[in-house]
C-alpha cells in the first residue's frame, strides 16, 4: 500500500481517531488543533503534533479537515491553500451542509481541483476502527489520489457525485435519520415509563424484528442507564447538524416541520447543561 504524508486539522473525537487510524496503516500523520493539548493527547508513534495548521500541511500528501462548522473550516482555508502541494489532496469532512461545502469551495478556486467533499458516517467507535462510510463527491483525479486515505478511514466508499456540496447533502440526509431513531427511541422508552412498564421491555419486544436496528438496541441501552458521559456524538453537534439540516430543507422546498420539532428536544437537553454529552441524552428532555 502507498504510504502518504497526512495532515489531520482537528483532533476531537473523529479527527482523533482518524489520525490513529492512518497511523495504524502506515502513514505518517501531523495532527493540528486551535487547542495544543488536544493534538499533543494525541500523539503516538506515526503521528505528530504541531502548532500551526501550515506546518501540519506543508509536505502532506493529503489533508483531512475535521472541524466543527464551516466558519471553522474558513477560518483556516487560507493557510491550508498557502502551504497545500500542487498534487496534494483536500478532503473536507467537516460536516457542514452543502451550503457550507459550496461556501468552502468558493473560497478556494485556487484548489477547486484538490478538493474533495468527504464527510463520513459512524461514530468513535467505527472511526476508531478505520471502519467509516465516507460519501465522497469531488473531482475524479482527486478521488484517485485519495484512495490510501479512503482505505485507512473508511470500510467502504459512496461516491455521490462530482460536485462538492453533493455528499455533504447525503450526509445531512443520513444524520436526519440518526437523529430521529435517536430521538424515536428517547421517546419510546419515556412513553413506556411514563405508562408504568418497564423501559427495557420496549427494547427486549423489537429486538430482531423489522423495527429494530442496532443503533435502537445502542442507545436505547445508554439512555436506560443515563450513561452519556462519553459522547461518541455529542447533543450540541446534533443540534448543529439539524439546523443546516433546516436550512437545506427549506433550499430544497421541503417541508422542514418534523426537523424543527427534533431541533426543540436537542435544544432542551442541551439548555439542562447536556450539549457535551452524547446523544442519547436527548432522553431527559422528554422527562419534562
Amino acid at each position: 500500500m502507498t504510504r502518504l504524508t497526512v495532515a489531520v486539522l482537528g483532533t476531537g473525537i473523529m479527527g482523533a481517531a482518524m489520525a490513529r487510524s492512518l497511523a495504524r496503516e502506515g502513514h505518517t500523520v501531523r495532527v493540528w488543533n486551535r487547542s495544543p493539548e488536544k493534538a499533543q493527547a494525541v500523539e503516538q508513534e506515526g503521528i505528530t503534533a504541531v502548532g500551526s495548521v501550515r506546518e501540519a500541511v506543508r509536505k502532506a500528501d493529503a489533508v483531512l479537515t475535521v472541524l466543527f462548522d464551516a466558519d471553522s473550516v474558513l477560518a483556516v482555508t487560507d493557510d491550508i491553500v498557502d502551504a497545500l502541494r500542487l498534487d496534494a489532496v483536500w478532503l473536507q469532512v467537516s460536516t457542514v451542509g452543502p451550503e457550507g461545502a459550496r461556501r468552502i469551495a468558493k473560497e478556494v478556486p485556487q484548489a477547486h481541483e484538490r478538493l474533495l467533499d468527504a464527510p463520513v458516517l459512524g461514530t468513535r467507535q467505527p472511526a476508531e476502527d478505520g471502519k467509516l462510510v465516507v460519501l465522497l463527491s469531488g473531482p475524479k483525479k482527486a478521488r484517485a489520489r485519495a484512495e490510501p486515505v479512503l482505505e485507512a478511514i473508511g470500510s467502504r466508499t459512496v461516491v455521490v457525485g462530482k460536485e462538492v456540496g453533493q455528499a455533504s447533502a447525503l450526509k445531512l440526509a443520513c444524520n436526519s435519520w440518526v437523529a430521529t431513531v435517536n430521538a424515536g427511541t428517547a421517546q419510546a422508552l419515556a412513553l413506556a415509563q411514563g405508562m408504568g412498564v418497564d423501559p427495557a421491555l420496549f427494547l427486549e419486544a423489537v429486538k430482531g424484528g423489522p423495527v429494530d436496528a442496532p443503533y435502537v438496541q445502542l442507545k436505547g441501552a445508554l439512555m436506560i442507564e443515563q450513561d452519556w458521559d462519553t459522547p461518541s456524538f455529542a447533543v450540541d453537534g446534533v443540534r448543529k447538524d439539524i439546523a443546516l439540516m433546516v436550512e437545506a430543507a427549506k433550499a430544497a422546498d421541503v417541508p422542514p416541520k418534523l426537523l424543527k420539532a427534533l431541533a426543540s428536544y436537542y435544544e432542551r437537553a442541551s439548555e439542562d447543561g447536556l450539549g457535551g454529552a452524547d446523544m442519547a441524552a436527548v432522553r431527559a428532555a422528554f422527562d419534562r
